[in-house]
Formats: C-alpha cells, sequence, structure tokens
C-alpha cells in the first residue's frame, strides 16, 4: 500500500514539472488517500499484535 501511495507521489511530481496539473493533482490526491488508508492498516495492525500477546 506504501508502494503504491510513493508511485502516486512519484507520478505526480513528474507531471507537475512537465506542466499537466490535472494529472498532477489527481496523482497527489490519490496518493493521499492511500498513505492515510496505509497508516489506518497499520495502527490497526500494531494494535491488533499488541493486544493479542
Amino acid at each position: 500500500m506504501l508502494g503504491w501511495a510513493v508511485t502516486f507521489l512519484v507520478i505526480a511530481i513528474i507531471a507537475g514539472i512537465l506542466g499537466f496539473s490535472g494529472i498532477a493533482g489527481t496523482s497527489a490526491g490519490i496518493a493521499q488517500i492511500l498513505f492515510v488508508i496505509f497508516l489506518i492498516l497499520f495502527l490497526v495492525s500494531l494494535l491488533r499484535g499488541a493486544t493479542s500477546r
């Protein structure tokens, strides 16, 4: 999941440099959403691991 977020972030940066503002904005939005989902899943897995021991 984090890999996908980084991929979309790189696409957004490249598109922003080349002047494709629509693609850059969309890719940055997707990267932010995926990063938040990754963080939530990471915290849930940490809590489940801590409570199962």
